[in-house]
């Protein structure tokens, strides 16, 4: 079934056609740059905006970076506050004029990742961590996802959340080496270990693709790899879960 799948992140809309059987994008994906503290109503024509570019007439999977229930958004930590509250498969899917499921962004990509990437035939507790521009996460047991907020709780004296201190976003915010990152992040995974006990950890989002440079200062006792999927995660499965709920 070919399904559109859009990630929503901080900075960008990406998306891409995807053949939901194979997890394989079929279409160029394509990028739209938003400013920051975009309007609902400015971030729907964006998502009208990608549906136009492929000429999309069939359903719409969007990933959101935000608490979703059914298709009602209650958290928006990076993007404007107004989204609190809506229901955002009625905004976009009006505005695309297409039917439209919501999923969270990180429970998405775990969704890629489970059916058709690192995880993907793997039954035992998996947790799995979106770092850009703030921080993502999901569980998975059993090949069941289950979105959570992980990258929000307090950290340090200051109790300033945690995704201020090891999201992407901060190696160049803060000027951080590769090492004094992965140092941080070393930190925060023990205690997600101490918690969770994962028998795998998959590390997605832009910066796995460069898990090399700061990998080996992490030093789980859970097996880490790097998502499969890349940035491309949140796109495949956000067409998946689409698939799934026609």
């Amino acid at each position: 079934m070919q399904t559109l799948g859009i990630d929503i992140g901080g900075s960008a809309l990406k998306g891409a056609p995807v053949d939901t059987t194979t997890g394989r994008l079929t279409g160029e994906r394509f990028r739209i740059d938003t400013p920051e503290n975009l309007t609902p109503a400015a971030m729907a024509k964006a998502v009208a905006a990608m549906a136009a570019h492929f000429k999309w007439r069939g359903p719409i999977g969007v990933g959101f970076p935000g608490v979703i229930e059914d298709a009602t958004i209650w958290t928006s930590a990076n993007l404007h506050k107004k989204f609190i509250g809506t229901d955002g498969a009625k905004l976009f899917g009006r505005a695309a004029g297409c039917p439209v499921a919501m999923v969270n962004d990180a429970a998405a990509a775990g969704i890629a990742e489970m059916h058709f990437g690192a995880g993907r035939g793997f039954m035992g507790k998996t947790l799995l961590l979106t770092l850009g521009t703030g921080v993502g996460s999901c569980f998975a047991y059993q090949g069941v996802v289950t979105p959570l907020e992980l990258g929000h709780f307090p950290w340090g004296q200051d109790g300033v959340s945690v995704e201020r201190f090891i999201a992407a976003s901060v190696l160049d915010q803060q000027k951080l080496s590769w090492p004094e990152w992965g140092g941080r992040l070393r930190d925060y995974v023990a205690v997600l270990e101490k918690l969770l006990w994962p028998e795998l950890i998959i590390i997605g989002g832009g910066v796995s693709a460069d898990h090399r440079k700061f990998f080996k200062y992490i030093k789980p006792r859970a097996q880490l790899v790097p998502a499969e999927f890349f940035n491309n995660a949140g796109i495949v499965g956000a067409a998946i879960w689409a698939a799934e709920k026609k």
